[in-house]
């Protein structure tokens, strides 16, 4: 649902004073404890923020992607670990559901998702799968009237949170590769499920991964989304609206660089003049402008064809490629800008720039996102 453009912009209004009201005076001691302060947990339950791609008749805000990439791109101008919490939500935890479950599934689990009340975690990495997904060995072995799983999974986003895995796991052992996949939601208090240690990162505190381990975890044959075998066919249908979504969140963040770089060079001076009017600095501040507004026109191109309910998997991975090698660069500069102040902690410059290193990794790696693009490519050139 596109929202009116009057009760958009209202929105956009609201999220703005939460970014600069309280996420980023909280940023901080976000880092200290390594992890969100309850009372703004409540504030985005409160605001709608854990349904924003929910349909409304279970009870979420069922935003069009384009307005959901227009809010994200705000909201993201902020800790990306106040995204993340929402982010599973919204995405690659529920959609899985919304595009295939059906609707006994759909009635028990997303209004509790959409208010926040549940947690939702993606589980398809493991120890020896991530960019072959189709190789995943986790395995789902049917016994009567359910399935019996086994395996381990890695770096699963929020999983020391979550109250609800959307799992794939291989249904037929005999089939090689994707085909043999299937997608099962599994409560997170289903006895055989224990969690690894959250894992030690680079970046992004605040925002916890961790192993899922399945030891002989008997699910109900219920639990299984759709078909057997078709599970990664859902995967991918949720990683393309993923893949845009994760761009947004680039957006946000780039946004967020270039003001803190424009304002530290306006007030630093070098040889009696602010840095701001040095040309070299200026060339890095419009040329982080410019890419952060190719980034932003790629992507409502491609969030209003998908919400036409085109195929856009092409140019979700041009999106995804693009936005997050952009905020790559634009954190480099920013960190070059501050100079020396860059490399210290008490500028957030220096963390954003450890935080979005990520973003070339999930949801496909930029070179997953090359090879999805190039193929592409050669289909419609062999079909035309």
């Amino acid at each position: 649902m596109a929202l009116d453009a009057d009760v958009l912009e209202q929105f956009i209004d609201q999220v703005k004073r939460l970014v600069t009201e309280k996420l980023v005076p909280n940023e901080e001691r976000l880092v200290e404890d390594d992890d969100i302060p309850d009372e703004i947990v409540a504030d985005l339950k409160d605001l709608g923020f854990f349904g924003l791609s929910i349909p409304e008749e279970y009870g979420g805000l069922g935003l069009c992607l384009t307005d959901e990439a227009k809010i994200m791109m705000e909201f993201c101008q902020s800790s990306v670990a106040y995204r993340s919490r929402i982010g599973t939500n919204n995405g690659i935890g529920s959609q899985g559901l919304v595009i295939d479950g059906n609707e006994q599934q759909k009635q028990r689990y997303l209004p509790g998702l959409a208010s926040g009340e549940m947690i939702a975690s993606f589980a398809l990495t493991e120890p020896g799968a991530g960019s072959d997904a189709g190789s995943l060995t986790t395995s789902a072995v049917r016994d009567g009237d359910h399935y019996l799983l086994n395996g381990t999974k890695r770096f699963i986003t929020n999983a020391p949170q979550a109250d609800l895995f959307t799992v794939m796991a291989r249904t037929d052992a005999s089939t090689p590769g994707a085909r043999g996949v299937s997608a099962f939601i599994v409560e997170a208090d289903t006895p055989g499920i224990t969690l690894g240690k959250k894992d030690k990162k680079m970046g992004q505190r605040g925002a916890h991964t961790s192993d899922v381990i399945f030891e002989n975890c008997r699910i109900p044959a219920t639990a299984r989304i759709g078909d057997e075998g078709h599970g990664f066919k859902t995967a991918m249908k949720v990683l393309d609206r993923g893949r845009l979504h994760i761009s947004a969140v680039c957006i946000g963040q780039a946004e967020r660089l270039l003001k803190d770089s424009l304002n530290y060079a306006i007030e630093r001076k070098q040889f009696g003049e602010r840095i701001a009017d040095f040309q070299l600095i200026q060339a890095m501040l419009a040329d982080s402008r410019t890419e952060i507004y190719a980034a932003r026109s790629m992507l409502l191109d491609a969030t209003s064809r998908y919400d036409q309910g085109e195929r856009v998997s092409e140019e979700a991975s041009c999106c995804k490629m693009f936005a997050s090698e952009m905020v790559g660069r634009i954190a480099d500069r920013a960190v070059q800008i501050h100079g020396g102040a860059g490399y210290m902690a008490d500028y957030a410059v220096e963390r954003f720039y450890r935080d979005v290193r990520l973003f070339r990794i999930y949801e496909g790696t930029t070179q997953i996102q090359q090879l999805v693009i190039a193929k592409s490519m050669i289909r419609s050139a062999e079909n035309s």
